[in-house]
């Protein structure tokens, strides 16, 4: 996998999920997805691609944006997450702030960014 390949996924995936978030929603989504992959030792690619992961990967018929200023923002947040700490303390995981899912209380809250609650194991 090629740097690019991996900033056009990581781009991809914040537009996806997190388009409509602030910038700091956004960012933490970029986070959360290069957290899976370190922690996965994953490429950027296969942790968005995989099953039941993200949901807009078995949700859309097409990958590509059709809002270019909102994909050039994520890019933004993309670029800004990979130069500068995590401050969602290793978060992995996270959900709209208006579902309970399952997995939810077996994890511990870290923070809410925008619309979405972090959580990390």
């Amino acid at each position: 996998m090629t740097f690019l390949e991996g900033l056009l996924w990581l781009t991809l995936n914040v537009y996806h999920e997190a388009r409509s978030e602030p910038e700091i929603g956004q960012v933490a989504v970029a986070h959360v997805t290069l957290n899976r992959a370190i922690r996965r030792d994953l490429s950027i690619k296969k942790v968005v691609k995989q099953p039941y992961q993200f949901s807009w990967t078995n949700q859309k018929s097409s990958y590509i944006p059709e809002d270019p200023k909102a994909f050039f923002q994520c890019m933004k947040s993309v670029y800004i997450a990979l130069n500068s700490t995590d401050f969602t303390a290793g978060a992995t995981y996270y959900h709209l702030d208006n579902i309970e899912p399952y997995w939810a209380s077996k994890y511990t809250f870290v923070e809410q960014y925008g619309n979405h609650k972090f959580y990390k194991k």
